[in-house]
């Protein structure tokens, strides 16, 4: 029997965040361990008691102190559902201002399947900054894929299935 497979989940302050247990739920359904991180702005509008006992761990926001264990456990693949323009841009800069930056920069090294879920405002995505960065984090391997307008969280799902294959899964 293959060990279950552990999504790291990277959750952004956009409408779709305040669902994420959905997707947590299909996901858990599916197979998956999943451990939720959330940028400081999307932690206010989640329940993180709530979503910490639907997945067993904590939601994690802030960074932890040198010398206290890692409350997660290793990843198998990353998604950061809903990404938001200021993520994005952010991350492809490399910039790390936050735990959950943080957690996507290192995912670009760590040798694992990374998706994005941008939830990104027609009017923002024409900026000339947000088209070159999506394209820079396609270029290190990101498989970026807008979440539909509809939501519809079996969008996700399916493209995480990729993911593992070789974890037996729904």
């Amino acid at each position: 029997m293959s060990p279950q497979p552990v999504l790291a989940l990277v959750a952004c302050a956009a409408p779709p965040v305040l669902r994420i247990g959905e997707l947590i739920q299909l996901l858990q359904d599916e197979g998956w361990t999943v451990c939720l991180t959330a940028t400081p702005t999307a932690a206010t509008w989640i329940g993180r008691d709530v979503l910490a006992r639907q997945t067993g761990y904590p939601v994690r926001v802030e960074w932890r102190k040198p010398g206290e264990p890692e409350p997660h456990p290793p990843a198998t693949a990353l998604a950061v559902v809903p990404a938001t323009f200021n993520v994005i841009n952010k991350w492809a800069q490399g910039i790390n201002d936050t735990l959950a930056l943080g957690i996507l920069n290192e995912a670009l090294g760590a040798g694992i399947p990374v998706y994005a879920f941008p939830n990104v405002k027609p009017q923002l995505a024409a900026h000339p900054s947000y088209g070159r960065h999506v394209r820079l984090l396609q270029e290190a391997a990101v498989d970026v894929t807008p979440l539909p307008t509809e939501l519809d969280w079996r969008t996700v799902a399916t493209e995480l299935r990729r993911a593992a294959p070789e974890f037996r899964m729904g």
